[in-house]
C-alpha cells in the first residue's frame, strides 16, 4: 500500500490500534512513519493501554512523547483510571497544562468507580465546564451510593432537576442511572419525581427516556402506572415492549404477558432475545410447564435466535418448580456450552422446594466447584433442605465447614418506603426506633391470625431449639417486622409495600394472606424472584412459587 502522507499512516495505525494483540504489528507500523505527528503517538499510546495488564509501559512511552496535546493527557489519565489507579491519575491531571471537559469527566468517573463519592463532588464542584458525561457519571454515583444511604439518592434527583433546570438535556443513560437507583432502592416516590421531571422537559415523548420508567414502575410494585405509561407512549420500541412484558411476568401476570406478546407480533414488533427471557419468566411463575417449552421452541426454530444462559436458566427455573427435576438435569446436561452458577443455584432452590436431597447435593456440589468463592448462598441452601428434613447433624457440619472456610452468609432484610425515607428491618431486629409499637402490632396479629385458623411452619426455622422459640423467631422475621411497621404508618388505601433482599419465607407468605384478610390491605412483597400481591386472604402467586 503507497502510503504517502502521515494523516494515511495514522488512518491505518488506527485499525490496529482498535484490535488486542495487535501490538507488535502497530508498533512495526509506527517505525515506518516518516514524521509522526501527535496523532500518531496519541494512536500508539491507545494501543499500548489496550494492550498492556498494567500501565508502567504506557506511562514510559506517554512520558518520552515529544509532542503532547490535550488529547495525550486525557488517554493517560483514563489508562489510570481504568487500572483504578486514581493517585496517578490525579498526579497527572494536577500537572496537566490545559484541561478540558474530557479531563475533568474521565476523573470525576474514576472517583465514582472507585467508590470515593466526595472526591467526585469535590471535582465536579472545581470543573468549570460539565459535560453530559460528568452529570450522569455523579448522578449514576448518588444514586448507586443512595441504596446505602437514601439521602445521597436525593441528592442525584437533586442533581437530575439541576441539570434540566440549566438546560443540559439528560440522555438516555442519566435518566437510567436515575432510575435504576430508584429501583434498587425500591423508592417509588423519588421514581415519579423523575417522572414529573421528564414530563416537564422536551423529553415528555422521547420513548427512549420514557421506557426505564416502565421498568421503574414495574420494579417498585406499581403494576398499574407502568400501564397506564406504556399505553401512553406512542412509538414503542422493542425495548418498551419487553419492559411491559417483563413487568406482567414479575408480577406473576402470565396470561397478560402472553397476550401482550400477541399484540406486539401483531403490531409487527420482531421479539429479541430479551423477549423470550421475559416470556419464560412469565411462564414460570405461571406453572405453564408446556407453554414455556413451546417458546423456547420457538425461539430456536422460527425465530433463529441461540438460547442463551439466562434463557437456559429460566427453563431450568420452569422445569424445577413443577417438579420436573430429572427433566432439568437432562436439560443442563444437553446445554451445548459449559452451565453457570445460575443454573445449578436454580436447580439447588426447586430441589429444597421438593426436598430432592440427592439432585441437591449434586447442584450444590457443581456450585462449589464453579464458584467456590461465592459460595454462602449454596451452604445456606443447603442446610436449609438439611433442616427441612430434620437432619440436624448434617446442618452442624454444614455450620462448621462455613466457619472453617470464612464464609459469612449474606443476611436477610427487608424494607419498606415511608413516605420519602426507607425503612430497613432485619431478623429479630433490635435497632429501629419504634421496635416496641412494631412488637405490639405483631403479637396483636399473632393472636387474631391464630384464632383465623394459622398455623407457624416451623420447618422455616433452621435451628434445632423448642417450638416456642421458633414461633418467636418466626415472629419476628425481616418481612413480617416490615409489615407491621408498614399497617402503623400507610395511609388506609395505600398498599403496603415491602421489599427483601431473599427470597420469602414459606411461613411469612402463609401469614401475610392471614394479614391481608384480618387487616383487610392490600400488601404487595417483592422478593429476589418475583412480586406477591397479597389481597382478602389470596397471594397473585397462587401459592405457586
Amino acid at each position: 500500500m503507497n502510503v504517502k502522507t502521515t494523516v494515511n499512516w495514522n488512518s491505518v495505525l488506527a485499525g490496529f490500534a482498535k484490535q488486542r494483540g495487535k501490538l507488535k504489528d502497530a508498533q512495526e507500523l509506527f517505525d515506518k512513519i516518516p514524521q509522526p505527528d501527535v496523532v500518531s503517538y496519541n494512536i500508539m499510546l491507545s494501543c499500548i493501554l489496550l494492550n498492556s495488564d498494567d500501565v508502567v509501559a504506557s506511562f514510559d512511552f506517554f512520558q518520552r512523547l515529544p509532542i503532547k496535546d490535550t488529547a495525550s493527557w486525557n488517554t493517560m489519565i483514563s489508562g489510570f483510571v481504568q487500572k483504578k489507579n486514581m493517585a496517578k491519575a490525579r498526579d497527572l491531571f494536577l500537572a496537566m497544562p490545559e484541561k478540558n471537559s474530557v479531563s475533568w469527566s474521565a476523573m470525576i468517573s474514576g472517583y465514582i468507580e472507585c467508590g470515593q463519592l466526595d472526591k467526585a463532588v469535590e471535582l465536579f464542584k472545581a470543573a468549570p465546564v460539565k459535560s453530559v458525561v460528568a452529570w450522569t457519571a455523579m448522578i449514576s454515583g448518588y444514586m448507586k451510593f443512595g441504596y446505602v444511604e437514601n439521602s445521597r439518592a436525593e441528592d442525584g434527583l437533586k442533581l437530575l432537576r439541576m441539570m434540566i433546570g440549566l438546560g443540559i438535556r439528560p440522555n438516555a443513560s442519566s435518566l437510567s442511572s436515575v432510575l435504576l437507583g430508584c429501583s434498587h432502592l425500591s423508592s417509588l416516590q423519588l421514581g415519579k419525581q423523575v417522572h414529573q421531571l421528564v414530563c416537564k422537559s422536551p423529553l415528555c415523548k422521547d420513548t427512549t427516556a420514557l421506557t426505564p420508567l416502565i421498568s421503574m414502575y414495574c420494579k417498585c410494585g406499581d403494576l398499574e402506572d407502568a400501564c397506564k405509561l406504556f399505553l401512553e407512549i406512542q412509538r414503542k420500541d422493542v425495548v418498551t415492549w419487553n419492559a411491559m412484558i417483563s413487568g406482567y411476568a414479575q408480577h406473576g401476570k402470565g396470561e397478560k404477558a402472553l397476550r401482550l406478546f400477541d399484540k406486539m407480533k401483531d403490531e409487527g414488533m420482531k421479539p429479541d432475545s430479551i423477549t423470550f427471557v421475559a416470556l419464560l419468566l412469565a411462564c414460570n411463575h405461571a406453572g405453564l410447564v408446556d407453554l414455556g417449552i413451546q417458546y423456547f421452541d420457538l425461539m430456536v426454530n422460527d425465530y433463529g435466535i441461540a438460547a442463551k444462559p439466562d434463557h437456559y436458566t429460566c427453563m431450568v427455573d420452569l422445569l424445577g418448580r413443577a417438579g420436573k427435576l430429572v427433566e432439568a438435569v437432562d436439560l443442563i446436561k444437553k446445554m451445548p456450552f459449559k452451565p453457570q452458577p445460575a443454573i445449578f443455584g436454580t436447580l439447588l432452590s426447586a430441589c429444597r422446594v421438593h426436598k430432592r436431597l440427592d439432585l441437591a447435593e449434586f447442584a450444590a456440589m457443581n456450585l462449589f466447584n464453579l464458584n467456590p468463592a461465592n459460595a454462602a448462598g449454596c451452604y445456606v441452601q443447603l442446610a436449609n433442605i438439611y433442616a427441612a428434613m430434620k437432619k440436624w447433624d448434617h446442618v452442624a457440619r454444614i455450620r462448621l465447614s462455613m466457619k472453617e472456610n470464612n464464609v459469612v452468609k449474606m443476611p436477610g432484610y427487608s424494607w419498606i418506603e415511608v413516605g420519602t425515607v426507607v425503612h430497613e428491618f432485619r431478623s429479630g431486629d433490635r435497632v429501629h426506633p419504634e421496635l416496641v409499637s412494631i412488637h405490639e402490632k405483631l403479637k396483636e396479629l399473632e393472636k387474631k391470625m391464630k384464632l383465623a385458623g394459622y398455623v407457624p411452619d416451623l420447618e422455616f426455622v433452621l435451628h434445632a431449639v423448642g417450638e416456642e422459640v421458633k414461633e418467636q423467631l418466626l415472629l419476628f422475621h425481616s418481612e413480617k417486622l416490615a409489615i407491621a411497621f408498614g399497617l402503623i404508618k400507610v395511609p388506609l388505601g395505600t398498599p403496603i409495600r415491602v421489599f427483601k433482599n431473599l427470597r420469602v419465607c414459606g411461613d411469612c407468605h402463609r401469614a401475610t394472606k392471614y394479614i391481608s384478610a384480618i387487616e383487610k390491605r392490600e400488601i404487595i412483597v417483592r422478593d429476589t424472584t418475583r412480586f406477591h400481591h397479597f389481597k382478602d386472604g389470596t397471594c397473585s402467586c397462587g401459592d405457586y412459587w
